[in-house]
């Protein structure tokens, strides 16, 4: 039976109890002598403008269940927007630009919105590129004090109507994919299951309200705000976290005195990489030689990454610039399903680390509180069942499959990739979400992540898993990382491993030896003779860290060996 929820009604919650308190801090446009200055948005003011925008948003014919567009960049004019739309029973639809214009238009073009709300640069490429065209009919940019204005000139009268009239099975959002491993899909949200999502997130991190987050993550800065905590927009771009100056990461988490930050696998690198560039400034010092202790960020009581594993070398390094004690978590999940499991940087180090190098996969923890996880066996067609003869033993590297209450159960107007991903539950009346990775259970009943099953590599001898053979190569010193990929010759599957130096590195063909003598100390790489070295992997945007192996795939068929 569905039940009355909003997710919205936790931003409400919260300018009730807390009207005063900070929500947001956005950067202006300005920088003060002592560096960046910021806008203050207390939980009072960010409710009062949600409350008006759903209202001027009412006006212009936006009603309950209307899909609309939302393409506003990190601020509080997205989280507005966002919580406006959430709270009168629409529907955002969230495309990460980074994705291409090409898989862009396809999602906006699939998921047929009638509203498209977005800055002037974004209203000007749909008018160009013909987003949606279709079934557009409202279109609304955003600026500074749209609201405000719309409310004058239409003398409206300020909000008088009641919100948050929606239920746990109403769709709240739609979320399209990366679409790291083929075509972006658009996963729906009910609002019970943000509701779950949001209550999942703040039982496992003990997150209280109060707390300070830095938000490098645009769809985590909704997550702040509903949960109480003080969202700190840093100075960057959010589409090239890769990029990013560490001192935009490390000024605000100590200006604000931050206690939590998410960020991605690679801004994590790019952060701890201070030492380095800090070095450089000062005339190449050593790391031996450089003191840290400016640069340490130690009011933060977490660290979580996720989009894609976490290098034990780079927790190992960040964790250099936190206070004793400061875990790193590495959540696991996707866009459909988050969290589903969670581990943090102390067991990495002192435990799985090891075991990842002797070609064991990489640990991602324990399942959640209230979410099942199972192994399955492996399979490329559909399920139409779930039963548990599907079920695989602990040890025995299968299909993760997980079922909770924030586990999404459609993809939009996609049936035929819905029925790929999902197993109907008869006894229970919800789909299990086929996780699309493969894994297995240690005898500790922790979860092992060993790839893509899109990426898995069939030879005629035997079956290779990308993470079980990379965390091998990775452990070669100059190493950055490396991919395995599946190369044709003369009608045999051969296994090709690329390579991406870390800067200053032996050259390639030393590199090339030091790889290969790794490979032959264990059974599962000793038949891996082809080694390829790539200037740069390509990954994928939202967090600069998915290695698109499928691209590698192209280019190494196209080299001699």
């Amino acid at each position: 039976m569905p039940t009355a929820v909003n997710i919205a009604m936790n931003l409400k919650r919260q300018a009730d109890e807390r009207p005063y308190a900070t929500a947001i801090f956005e950067p202006t446009r300005f920088r003060g002598r002592n560096g960046q200055l910021y806008e203050r948005e207390t939980f009072a003011s960010l409710w009062n403008q949600v409350s008006l925008h759903a209202r001027v948003l009412e006006s212009t014919g936006i009603t309950p269940g209307m899909r609309v567009a939302l393409m506003v960049p990190p601020s509080v004019d997205f989280v507005v927007f966002t919580f406006a739309l959430m709270a009168m029973g629409a529907v955002p639809v969230f495309v990460d630009p980074g994705i291409g214009i090409r898989h862009l238009g396809k999602c906006l073009d699939e998921a047929a919105p009638e509203a498209f709300i977005g800055i002037a640069k974004a209203q000007w490429a749909r008018r160009l590129l013909g987003w949606a065209r279709r079934t557009l009919r409202i279109h609304i940019t955003a600026h500074a004090g749209w609201a405000k204005r719309a409310l004058w000139n239409q003398g409206l009268r300020p909000p008088i109507r009641s919100l948050l009239q929606t239920t746990s099975d109403d769709t709240a959002a739609i979320l399209f994919t990366s679409g790291s491993t083929g075509v972006p899909k658009g996963a729906v949200y009910t609002h019970g299951m943000f509701q779950s999502q949001l209550e999942m997130l703040q039982e496992t991190f003990h997150i209280e309200p109060g707390e300070v987050d830095l938000c490098t993550f645009p769809l985590f800065a909704l997550f702040g705000p509903a949960l109480g905590m003080t969202s700190v927009i840093p100075e960057m771009d959010a589409r090239r976290p890769a990029l990013v100056n560490p001192l935009a990461v490390i000024e605000p988490i100590r200006d604000f005195g931050a206690t939590n930050l998410f960020g991605s696998p690679a801004l994590l690198n790019r952060v701890r990489s201070i030492d380095e560039l800090f070095g450089e400034a000062a005339g190449g010092l050593s790391e031996d030689e450089i003191d840290l202790t400016p640069w340490k960020c130690s009011t933060l009581k977490r660290v979580l990454s996720a989009g894609a594993p976490v290098a034990p070398a780079i927790l190992e390094r960040f964790s250099q610039l936190l206070a004793p004690g400061t875990q790193i978590y590495t959540p696991y999940g996707a866009t459909e399903a988050l969290p589903v499991a969670v581990i943090g940087s102390d067991e990495v180090l002192q435990d799985t680390r090891h075991q990842t190098a002797r070609g064991a996969g990489t640990c991602v923890g324990r399942p959640v509180a209230g979410l099942e996880v199972r192994i399955i066996r492996i399979s490329d067609a559909p399920i139409a069942a779930w039963s548990d003869d599907l079920v695989l033993p602990p040890g025995e590297i299968g299909e993760i499959a997980v079922y909770g209450p924030q586990v999404t159960q459609e993809y939009f107007r996609r049936p035929d990739l819905t029925a790929l991903a999902k197993i109907p539950d008869a006894t229970r009346g919800r789909k299990w979400h086929r996780m699309g990775d493969v894994g297995y259970f240690d005898e500790q009943g922790r979860l092992w992540f060993c790839g893509r099953k899109s990426q898995r590599v069939i030879t005629s001898q035997r079956t290779y898993f990308t993470e079980p053979v990379e965390g091998i190569f990775n452990t070669v010193p100059g190493v950055f990382r490396t991919a395995l990929v599946g190369v044709k010759r003369d009608g045999e599957v051969r296994p090709v491993l690329c390579a991406e130096l870390e800067r200053g590195a032996k050259p390639q063909a030393a590199m090339r030896d030091e790889l290969l003598q790794c490979g032959t100390e264990f059974e599962l790489t000793r038949d891996i003779r082809t080694i390829l070295f790539h200037p740069r992997f390509p990954v994928d945007i939202r967090h600069n860290s998915k290695i698109f192996r499928e691209k590698l795939a192209v280019w190494a068929a196209k080299k001699s060996f």
